[in-house]
């Protein structure tokens, strides 16, 4: 549907995507070349980016000899970019596969071969927590598949999932740390996580880790998760606790944010007033239950309309959708399928939710949509076509109701990941 709020609106989303691309905001982050090697171990959705950037600032900008650089990098399939020397290795996301576990078994031998001359560099992004996945002890890759499964299902928040996975895992919770030391370590990230936690960016393998094996555990509880016999034993064993602040493992570790959601939002922010609207940003943190969330910004945006704004309500940060249904479809498709009569009859009003990744729940593919579109006729013409958004919303089923609509969002794979970027604009009416 031609609208020129619609178009305003993937305008926006697009400035956000650019202004997180590594291209424009790794560069100036990369160390200089150490007496020995630079390894290179990248994980998540811009892992491929990450790597390519870095192959061109140290092959074509710094001259290195090409012996000098080695590393993989790992990303979710369909993301993957075309390196010349890092190898590439696409896996499963959300659910971890077996290309995952070659590619974190790859890291860690990488890691353990570093010496004092070495400088182990880590290009961490969104989606590493799944594309690095190497069970601990005692736990199966069955496991830990049934583990991310229950989870994804379960409605926990992001902070919860990677708990859970740090305490099941040999990469995570700072422990590819203690496999690089005693050489040089460096991690550069894009954050995806409310606050950039460090710990929480890909669960943390460079950092120490504040969350415990009792936190772990409580979570189960919490969700009343269903988990193999194994997992229970795993999160009873000391043996299981990550490493946490002085460790000797993270004396030759820094960490740095090459990018962040606020970063994203700054860049529609300005684009947004440079358009002459206010702009009402509730900033790049904001979490809940996506339908929930969605009804909250409804009456925000029908608030400002009875004042006479035209305006823009900007927000990111990660929502969770608490399936009952048996449809398919991610927290930005369940946002916009939540407003569609939440904002009926309102003219002049568009909204857009999507993942600045580039997909949002569905199938795992990198072809799945990011995301949605609505305005205020979206009740209207659902209606003429005989599909009840309610009913689509209670089987959670928002892919389906947005396909046969024509209102996906789909910009294919961006090669970042800054979390979700929502914007609803009220014009005049």
């Amino acid at each position: 549907m031609a609208d020129p709020l619609r178009s305003f609106l993937r305008d926006l989303f697009r400035t956000a995507v650019d202004a997180a691309h590594p291209a424009t905001s790794l560069p100036a982050l990369l160390p200089a070349p150490p007496r020995g090697r630079i390894i290179v171990l990248a994980a998540g959705k811009a892992a491929g980016s990450m790597a390519e950037v870095a192959e061109d600032f140290y092959l074509d900008r710094q001259k290195l000899p090409a012996e000098r650089l080695c590393g993989v990098a790992v990303a979710r399939h369909g993301y993957g970019r075309p390196t010349r020397i890092i190898d590439m290795i696409e896996a499963g996301h959300p659910v971890p596969d077996a290309a995952g576990l070659a590619a974190a078994m790859t890291a860690l031998d990488l890691a353990d071969g570093a010496d004092t001359d070495d400088l182990v560099l880590v290009l961490m992004s969104g989606g590493a927590s799944a594309n690095w996945i190497a069970p601990a002890s005692g736990i199966s890759f069955a496991d830990k598949q049934a583990v991310t499964r229950a989870l994804l299902r379960s409605g926990a928040h992001i902070g919860e999932i990677n708990t859970l996975r740090k305490h099941l895992s040999r990469i995570k919770g700072g422990r590819l740390a203690r496999h690089a030391f005693p050489a040089q370590l460096v991690t550069i990230a894009i954050s995806d996580v409310p606050g950039d936690d460090p710990s929480a960016i890909g669960s943390g393998p460079t950092v120490p880790d504040p969350t415990t094996l009792a936190d772990a555990r409580a979570i189960v509880a919490k969700y009343k998760l269903d988990l193999p016999d194994t997992v229970t034993r795993a999160l009873n064993d000391p043996a299981n606790e990550s490493p946490k602040p002085g460790d000797a493992a993270f004396q030759s570790s820094t960490f740095a944010l090459s990018a962040r959601p606020i970063d994203s939002l700054l860049a529609a922010e300005k684009k947004v007033r440079d358009a002459g609207y206010d702009c009402i940003s509730l900033g790049p943190d904001v979490e809940g239950e996506a339908r929930e969330v969605a009804l909250a910004h409804a009456k925000l945006a029908r608030d400002l309309r009875a004042q006479g704004k035209r305006a823009v309500i900007l927000s990111g940060g990660e929502l969770t959708v608490t399936m009952r249904g048996q449809g398919r479809g991610g927290p930005n498709q369940e946002y916009a399928l939540a407003l569609v009569e939440a904002l009926a009859g309102m003219t002049n009003v568009a909204a857009l939710a999507g993942d600045t990744d580039g997909t949002d729940g569905g199938g795992g593919l990198a072809t799945d949509p990011a995301g949605a579109l609505v305005d205020g006729t979206s009740a209207a013409r659902a209606k003429a076509l005989g599909l009840d958004p309610a009913a689509f919303l209670g089987d959670n089923n928002s892919t389906e109701f947005f396909a046969r609509m024509g209102d996906l969002l789909e910009p294919g794979p961006t090669y970042t990941n800054v979390n979700d970027f929502r914007a609803i604009a009220i014009d005049n009416p």
